[in-house]
């Protein structure tokens, strides 16, 4: 590393211990992120900073949260190699850093796909979620060639008795598969009503529960509705 990489990223870490807020922090604890950052001030930064591959790399292997999540930012997603990009979901413990990871980085990454069929029954249940996610997303965007009946098998076999981020990501396919393909609907809804997976999960007002059937149907009338 270099020395202006060193200096820019103590000035960096520097500032981010600048916008530490306790408050923040609480709130993100309950969510297990362990930061006091708010993430507007956080995006502020990141696009002030703008696109620093090197500079990402080192406020990566900082391993602060905050300095991960700026990392995710101000990087070039498609710069990464796969088994750059499979050690960093493997070290990203904390939901926030996991779901930009997924999100902002690896579905923008040539090896999405690849990396979505390795960790898609991958033992550790935090890698497998993020193969179910990328799998969701394809149910969505690009779903031939995937076995969207198999994959309700693996939901309605599985899902009840998953940790609660995989069983998050599950559920998420599943609603997917439901809202997108009208065949598999019926089935989807009942498989989310039989298993009742985040039943009872509390959501804010003007919000949707993330209770499948719940979801699909409200999902489905707002296309209709779209359509008319």
């Amino acid at each position: 590393m270099t020395r202006e990489a060193e200096v820019t990223v103590t000035e960096v870490l520097a500032e981010l211990a600048a916008l530490e807020d306790p408050k923040v922090r609480a709130i993100n604890e309950r969510h297990g992120d362990d930061h006091g950052v708010n993430l507007g001030k956080l995006r502020a930064l990141a696009k002030r900073l703008k696109t620093q591959q090197e500079l990402s790399y080192q406020l990566w292997k900082t391993g602060d949260t905050a300095a991960r999540l700026l990392a995710l930012l101000i990087c070039r997603p498609k710069a990464f190699e796969r088994d750059e990009l499979d050690a960093m979901m493997r070290e990203a413990r904390r939901p926030k850093v996991h779901d930009w990871l997924v999100n902002y980085v690896v579905k923008k990454s040539p090896h999405a796909e690849e990396l979505r069929q390795a960790w898609f029954a991958d033992p550790d249940p935090v890698v497998a979620s993020a193969g179910w996610a990328l799998t969701a997303d394809r149910v969505t965007k690009r779903p031939e060639g995937l076995d969207l009946a198999g994959l309700l098998d693996i939901i309605e076999a599985e899902m009840k008795d998953a940790p609660d981020r995989l069983q998050w990501a599950m559920n998420s396919c599943l609603a997917q598969i439901g809202i997108d393909h009208p065949e598999h609907r019926a089935r989807a809804v009942d498989i989310g009503e039989r298993l009742e997976v985040l039943k009872d999960y509390p959501t804010s007002p003007g919000c949707t529960s993330p209770y499948a059937p719940i979801w699909i149907g409200e999902m489905v009338r707002r296309q209709q509705d779209q359509a008319s």
